[in-house]
């Protein structure tokens, strides 16, 4: 359905061979079209050359089976930065955010559940049934990490305050000490106004396991389990993995329609981000084609960045060329020979692009149902609106799931985050059945007792996920329609994901801000002139978050503008 709105590389070839571009953006994933709607709007001449059929990278939607649409990768919605939404005003282009309460459901085996969501009373009252002195912490749990969301806001919306290379002009060099200056003039600012105290926990949660942090606040096994798959999705850490605090914070940090940390389905899927990002990007002036695979970047003798060649042989010229696609496949596989510094190019080949995730999405006839519930169908349902929490009742049960894939193996007991967008979003299943997102950890993307290559060993995994929340909802299995399952080397090979990992390169405290996606090169520039970096491989990360994009748009417009070069 979403290919209807662009041209394809065929329809396109005389445009795009007709012209020199201003900017180029390889990848029509959100942050390439984010970026692309800020430069058009900068007044630059912008195409987006995508290379699937349909819009959106992994922030996609896709029917794949007859009546049912699929967010096939990214699934909800709380991290698309709120100046994004603002200045391209993505609710006139057609973005509706649906927003879940309750936000997590977490069923146990013994016929005990856990609710959480905005309602203060409804956390008191869900909490206090496994720990008084627990429901009495989390109010202060909470309102601690919206502190440190909010000083994180100014990381995330400013490119980095990296040292600029090959700047010869005293005056520039002078501008940028100042830029600096004030970045970090701001930072100690809103350090000073946390207060030492909230500092001192800060950096406890950027250093140390998430364990350790939930341990420190919390004593119920079930709701430390709850919180801690926020620390783990989309990696191959432990809770018990030093820095696992950190992707816990960064998965609190969104909003919605400025409620912090509440996560949303988007109606009509994840592609409608992308679309109405698009829709604002070609109001501007863009021009996106889709089915336009780029194969090589092109570059002049003097190191500048010239365009890019097509699969079809297509050249397309350009002065500036913006990548959305991971920083292993621009500067790996992309880049011509002999052109990029051996030690960067050692860098970018050691980032972390381990992937131990697997996405499920499934049709079904009819919402699973949860005996620990006891309600009727409508009541249950309501309850079923946000995450479900499934195989994950203790951290140890987290940690076991993870040896078995440090171990090579597929986790015998999976961790699963189950999905029901079609409870609120009537578009995208047929009446009476249902959408679901299973999102699932940990897989190898390289198992040592089979193949994702092979048919049975797959369909083997899937039955073993199914056959888990069986254990929860009886006869879940046998409402399953039919699915469609992204290994890891399927996240490669159909979304390009380097290694399946789904924010383009590990969120580990190692590669974040400065170190972002390298040491020396973390805002966005590369040692190519006029190739920058605009996907989640760059500050400030992973997420349908947009800053990537929108922080690399600015900064190039920057650069053309003189102030910079």
């Amino acid at each position: 359905m979403w290919r209807r709105s662009f041209s394809s590389a065929a329809g396109s070839a005389a445009v795009l061979k007709n012209q020199k571009w201003d900017a180029l953006v390889i990848g029509g994933g959100h942050n390439g079209l984010t970026a692309a709607a800020y430069l058009a709007r900068g007044g630059l001449s912008v195409a987006v050359l995508e290379r699937r059929h349909v819009l959106g990278g992994a922030a996609v939607t896709e029917e794949l089976i007859p009546g049912f649409k699929f967010s096939r990768c990214s699934y909800l919605q709380s991290l698309l930065r709120p100046s994004v939404i603002k200045e391209l005003e993505l609710a006139r282009h057609g973005l509706k955010l649906l927003k879940r309460n309750p936000s997590s459901f977490t069923p146990c085996l013994d016929g005990r559940y856990l609710l959480l969501g905005p309602n203060k009373d409804l956390n008191y009252s869900e909490i206090s049934k496994f720990s008084k002195r627990d429901a009495d912490a989390y109010p202060r749990y909470e309102a601690q990490l919206e502190r440190f969301c909010k000083f994180m806001d100014l990381l995330l919306d400013s490119p980095t305050p990296e040292i600029l290379h090959d700047i010869s002009s005293l005056k520039h060099r002078l501008g940028d000490k100042l830029k600096n200056s004030a970045f970090w003039a701001k930072c100690l600012r809103s350090a000073l106004s946390l207060g030492q105290k909230d500092m001192v926990d800060f950096m406890d949660l950027l250093f140390s396991p998430s364990s350790k942090v939930l341990n420190n606040w919390f004593e119920g096994d079930v709701l430390k389990a709850t919180l801690a798959t926020d620390a783990i999705i989309g990696t191959v850490a432990s809770v018990h993995t030093p820095g696992s605090g950190y992707v816990l914070l960064h998965h609190v940090m969104g909003e919605t329609d400025g409620d912090r940390g509440i996560w949303s389905y988007v109606e009509g899927g994840m592609g409608s981000v992308s679309m109405a990002i698009s829709n604002a990007a070609k109001e501007a002036g863009a021009h996106i084609i889709t089915n336009a695979e780029v194969s090589e970047l092109m570059v002049e003798d003097s190191g500048r960045v010239k365009g890019v060649r097509l699969a079809d042989g297509t050249c397309v010229q350009a002065s500036t060329v913006l990548s959305n696609a991971t920083p292993y496949k621009t500067f790996m596989e992309l880049m011509p020979p002999d052109i990029l510094p051996d030690e960067f190019l050692r860098a970018i080949k050691h980032v972390d692009y381990r992937s131990a995730t697997t996405k499920i999405n499934l049709a079904v006839d009819k919402i699973p149902h949860f005996p620990c519930c006891k309600l009727s169908p409508a009541e249950a349902e309501h309850q079923l609106v946000g995450t479900i929490h499934i195989g994950a009742e203790s951290m140890e049960e987290i940690d076991l799931a993870c040896q078995d894939a440090s171990n090579g193996l597929p986790s015998r007991r999976p961790i699963i985050e189950m999905t029901i967008p079609s409870i609120l979003d009537r578009t995208i299943s047929p009446p009476g059945k249902h959408v679901i997102n299973l999102f699932i950890q940990y897989t190898p993307y390289k198992p040592s007792d089979g193949s994702w290559e092979d048919p049975v060993y797959r369909e083997s995994f899937a039955q073993r996920c199914f056959a888990l929340i069986d254990e929860y909802a009886p006869q879940f299995s046998s409402s399953v329609i039919g699915y469609d399952m992204l290994t890891p080397p399927d996240l490669e090979r159909e979304i390009g994901l380097t290694g399946g990992n789904i924010f383009h390169g590990a969120m580990g405290l190692d590669s974040l801000f400065l170190l972002r996606p390298v040491k020396g090169w973390s805002n966005y520039r590369s040692p190519v002139k006029g190739l920058y970096l605009c996907g989640s491989g760059a500050h400030p990360g992973g997420g349908v978050m947009g800053a990537p994009g929108r922080n690399a748009a600015n900064l190039v417009l920057q650069d053309l503008n003189g102030q910079l070069k």
